[in-house]
């Protein structure tokens, strides 16, 4: 993970506050230890969650109220996209830097916050208010402080009665939970729906909530509905696709950070069910396709993982190819088994699904081609990202990683991406 550094001679972050503005009380305190160069800040992000002021919030006032003072990098937020229309608050953003992130007048600490902008203007808010993924493992006492917590402020900012959410995952209903809406906006606060047993103390996976305007579409408005599924219909993604000095691609795939942990996979797949308007984030997805990040991204693995979600979100997943002995080849019943798959066939795998605006999950081994722009020359083994574009004249495939701004399209000369495939993987909304 990077590290971020301060400016020379600098020994702190002065706080900024604007009266014009909505306060966003931020208090920007650190502890430097000399030797290790290491930080702890605080932030407080109420103001990115109270009603009606929140609303007012714009990707300008973001910077200025989030500054990154005498870092060299904004340590607070980064923006995912480069079009400023999402942006991530982490506690964990570099290797040296920790940020006590809290809502509620810092009586309640989450781990991560993501907020979206439609046109310059706030959409909504994504909250982890806890995942095991990042936070490890907490107390019933505290995990229950949390959720109860966080449901009273919804309340008290949307008014009227909350519906309750019932989880059952055989119905295809995959969370626990309250559901609000108002004419002050739209929100819901989940958990996975077997947090009450207690004989699973892992069983405490997420809380997760989101708060938007009532007008949001999108995942927001997909969350307020029981059963997770596909809300974009599956003829109507070929709208999706632009073709540009040669380059065929797919435009307004989501951007995800999958931060420091080894969730490429579910962190791909929850960029995928985004652009399907699935609200799915990848904590939730980690625990329904039993995801350790330890297994990396073999490609048998793979397969099993997804395949225990697609039919929970009504989607359709198959596996078009996986490597065995050098070679790319057909999967039949999670063996090595079928046929060689030639580069003719991988090319159309690729073009078919391209022309119809479903991107491809494609799992590689890092650093062994060249790519463009390029990487750390550090950047090894397995991962997934996911193709949504080729370049036939300049025999190019187009790609995506989920590591945020400057990941959202990028190249390799197809020959080499054909070499370095492990596998390569589609999922479809099965609604027409």
């Amino acid at each position: 993970m990077e590290s971020y550094q301060m400016h020379e001679n600098q020994q702190q972050i002065p706080c900024t506050r604007n009266a014009s503005l909505l306060v966003i009380g931020i208090v920007c305190c650190f502890t430097m230890l000399a030797r290790a160069e290491k930080y702890t800040l605080t932030a407080n992000l109420d103001a990115l969650v109270n009603l009606p002021g929140a609303y007012d919030i714009t990707p300008e006032d973001l910077e200025k109220k989030f500054g990154k003072g005498k870092f060299d990098k904004n340590p607070y937020f980064e923006w995912l996209s480069e079009s400023k229309d999402r942006a991530i608050f982490k506690r964990s953003p570099a290797s040296n830097v920790t940020v006590d992130l809290t809502i509620l007048d810092g009586k309640v600490p989450i781990e991560e916050l993501i907020i979206d902008f439609d046109n310059g203007k706030y959409l909504g808010v994504t909250a982890s208010i806890f995942n095991r993924g990042d936070g490890g493992q907490i107390d019933d006492t505290e995990f229950f402080r949390r959720f109860s917590s966080v449901g009273k402020f919804l309340g008290e900012q949307l008014g009227g009665h909350p519906r309750k959410r019932d989880g059952n995952i055989k119905k295809g209903v995959m969370t626990d939970g309250y559901t609000w809406s108002s004419p002050r906006g739209k929100a819901v606060l989940l958990c996975n729906p077997d947090v009450g047993d207690h004989r699973k103390p892992e069983a405490k996976e997420f809380i997760r909530m989101r708060l938007a305007r009532k007008d949001a579409k999108g995942i927001y408005e997909a969350a307020l509905k029981e059963r997770s599924q596909a809300t974009v219909r599956k003829s109507k993604l070929v709208a999706n696709v632009r073709e540009n000095d040669g380059y065929v691609f797919i435009r307004g795939l989501p951007m995800v950070d999958q931060g420091n942990k080894g969730y490429c996979v579910v962190a791909s797949a929850q960029r995928l069910f985004e652009y399907y308007g699935i609200a799915c984030d990848m904590h939730q997805l980690a625990q329904l396709a039993k995801s350790d990040p330890n297994k990396g991204t073999n490609a048998l693995y793979i397969n099993q993982q997804l395949g225990r979600i697609d039919y929970l979100f009504k989607t359709r997943f198959k596996c078009l190819a996986v490597s065995h002995a050098g070679q790319l080849v057909e999967l039949k019943d999670e063996k090595y088994v079928g046929k060689v798959i030639p580069r003719r066939s991988y090319d159309k795998f690729i073009s078919s699904n391209i022309a119809k605006g479903i991107p491809l999950l494609w799992s590689l081994e890092l650093g062994l081609k060249p790519e463009t722009p390029s990487i750390s020359q550090q950047a090894s083994g397995g991962h997934m990202r996911m193709i949504h574009g080729y370049n036939k004249a300049k025999n190019e495939i187009v790609f995506t990683d989920s590591w945020g701004a400057g990941h959202e399209f990028k190249t390799m000369d197809a020959d080499d991406a054909y070499q370095v495939t492990r596998g390569l993987y589609v999922m479809t909304p099965t609604v027409n």
